[in-house]
This record gives structure tokens, C-alpha cells and sequence, in this order.
């Protein structure tokens, strides 16, 4: 693992974990896997929160094209959805 790079590149994010040497011991190897562990668990949380927020967005723009749509069959004289 001598000069390993990781990087994991969003639209508004850089995550990179390096490191300079092999891990001499085991808790050096451990709070290695940590930090890779915490850097994978961020991206995946903020890509979560992304996905969520893109979610939301797109129901708000269906709910103000319905009203758009009964705005506009209101003011055609259409009452109701034919079906």
C-alpha cells in the first residue's frame, strides 16, 4: 500500500484518501479502514441527501404542473376529468 490514492469525485465534492507508508501496526491498518470506511459512508450520505432533495424538487414541479393543468381546463370550460 506504499503511495495508494483513492479518490471518489462528485459534481461538488473531492474525496481522497492517501497514504505515504504501509501501516507499521494493526491499529494503524485500522484507523486506515476507518477513515476509507467514514470517507465511503459520507460520500453515500451525501449522495443520499441529493437524491432525496432531486425527489422532492420533482414533486413539487408535478404538483404545480397539475394546477397548471386544472388552471388552464378551468378557464376552457372544461369541469372534471373525462374518462
Amino acid at each position: 500500500m506504499v503511495d495508494e490514492k483513492i479518490d471518489m469525485n462528485n459534481d461538488s465534492e473531492s474525496y481522497t484518501t492517501a497514504t505515504t507508508s504501509d501501516p507499521k501496526n494493526v491499529q494503524e491498518l485500522t484507523q486506515y479502514v476507518q477513515n476509507l470506511l467514514q470517507s465511503i459512508q459520507d460520500k453515500f450520505q451525501n449522495m443520499s441527501d441529493q437524491i432525496l432533495s432531486r425527489i422532492d424538487e420533482m414533486g413539487n414541479r408535478i404538483d404545480d404542473l397539475e394546477k397548471n393543468i386544472g388552471d388552464l381546463m378551468t378557464q376552457a370550460g372544461v369541469e372534471g376529468s373525462e374518462k
